[in-house]
């Protein structure tokens, strides 16, 4: 998670007093991309301390801010190595800066430029005239896959220590032996958890626009159900004692509430969450997910020891 580089004014090629200067964050895949977009380009690369942030993000938190870029102007010297006084600014910064304090503090007039840095080259060819195209911030299901690997990675931290436990778990009480209880419930456990797994941290962002509701929690419990009951049906043969019912009404219970809490971690992910809104999602799924969880748990365990 130590991913940055030192803030600064770098030069990319051989500018000069009148090359273009461009703002970014000291996020290095975020700087490598935007040098990987300028191609050949002679330009200054004004470089932020957004503390390893992407520029939306660090927008967001504060630290791509108007102090910091101001800060960053003055400790440069940039006035003294350049001719001009404009500053071209990704447009996902707009949160953070406030263009006329720049303009009132450091002398430099914010000029916003498109939202993808490939775009760069033929903004700045059309005298810095952004295109309604490039002003247009999509999440097509191409991006949306990018990014499930960082969402498994984080999930499954947590889910190597888990599996082991419910598995072992599952060979205690029942009517057989320990391992043929583990081999049986402790299996089907570890099985019913990997599926809330993936409801959670890959279906959900792979069907994210048709998945009913807004909320982020509600589309991963609605679909943790639709894998509970695909599970259910699964779960057969021995339907009629009681231990087996608990069973299978905890996995109704379990299913939904990892995969709602797994799902709504993917909003800070996401092009289209504001702040605000997470915070009030966060208030009310919380104790939902946390209760469902709770009550998932505690069937389980005593279908352990019911016959």
């Amino acid at each position: 998670m130590n991913y940055m580089l030192d803030p600064g004014l770098y030069a990319l090629g051989n500018p000069g007093s009148e090359s273009s200067v461009l703002v970014t964050g000291n996020y290095k895949m975020s700087f490598d991309r935007l040098r990987e977009a300028l191609g050949d380009r002679h330009v200054w690369i004004l470089v932020l301390d957004t503390k390893g942030i992407n520029v939306w993000c660090a927008a967001g938190k504060g630290t791509f801010g108007t102090e910091e870029l101001v800060q960053r102007i003055e400790s440069s010297g940039l006035a003294n190595i350049v001719s001009h006084r404009k500053l071209i600014l990704p447009q996902l910064a707009g949160p953070g800066v406030a263009s006329h304090k720049v303009k009132k503090l450091s002398g430099f007039r914010v000029i916003y430029g498109p939202i993808k840095a490939v775009d760069l080259p033929n903004f700045m060819d059309a005298r810095l005239k952004a295109t309604p195209k490039m002003r247009l911030k999509t999440f097509p299901i191409r991006e949306r896959v990018a990014l499930i690997p960082v969402e498994l990675v984080s999930a499954f931290k947590w889910t190597l220590l888990i599996l082991p436990v419910f598995f072992f778990l599952g060979g205690l009480g029942g009517t057989g032996g320990f391992w043929s209880n583990a081999l049986n419930d402790g299996l089907f456990a570890v099985l019913s958890l990997l599926v809330a797994l993936t409801t959670g941290a890959v279906l959900t962002p792979l069907l994210l626009p048709w998945l009913p509701g807004r909320a982020f929690s509600l589309k991963g419990f609605s679909l943790g159900l639709i894998a509970a009951i695909f599970l259910a049906f699964f779960r057969t043969g021995t339907e009629g004692l009681l231990q087996d019912r608990m069973e299978i009404l905890a996995w109704f219970f379990l299913i939904p509430a990892f995969s709602a809490f797994l799902a709504m971690n993917f909003t800070g992910a996401s092009t289209y969450t504001s702040l605000s809104g997470v915070k009030k999602e966060m208030k009310w799924a919380l104790p939902i997910q946390i209760g469902t969880g709770g009550i998932g748990l505690f069937l389980w365990l005593g279908s352990r020891f019911i016959t």
